[in-house]
């Protein structure tokens, strides 16, 4: 599923306009990835909680060629999906 599909989806559910949609998904994905930017944990009930994790700097090696590279300390942003999430995920692959 696509960002535009996701526009497309809300905007028939709401009735808002698929401009209109955009703009407030827009806004919802800048306000997340900032707040991402500023260290601080997004927590959304009922759908999850986005964060950052410290990675610290290793050695590793490129599978392609066995040469070794040298992987910099780097911060990575992370997704843990409610509990809600997860049944309903497993409900519906199951079936």
């Amino acid at each position: 599923m696509t960002k535009q599909n996701i526009v497309d989806t809300v905007s028939d559910a709401t009735g808002l306009t698929k401009v209109e949609t955009e703009a407030v998904m827009n806004g919802v994905m800048t306000t997340i990835i900032e707040a991402l930017a500023t260290n601080n944990r997004v927590e959304l009930r009922g759908f999850g909680t986005f964060g950052v994790k410290h990675r610290m700097p290793k050695k590793a090696r490129n599978p392609g060629t066995g040469e070794p590279i040298y992987l910099p300390e780097r911060f990575v942003p992370t997704f843990k999906p409610s509990k809600m999430m997860r049944l309903r995920v497993n409900e519906l692959i199951n079936k």
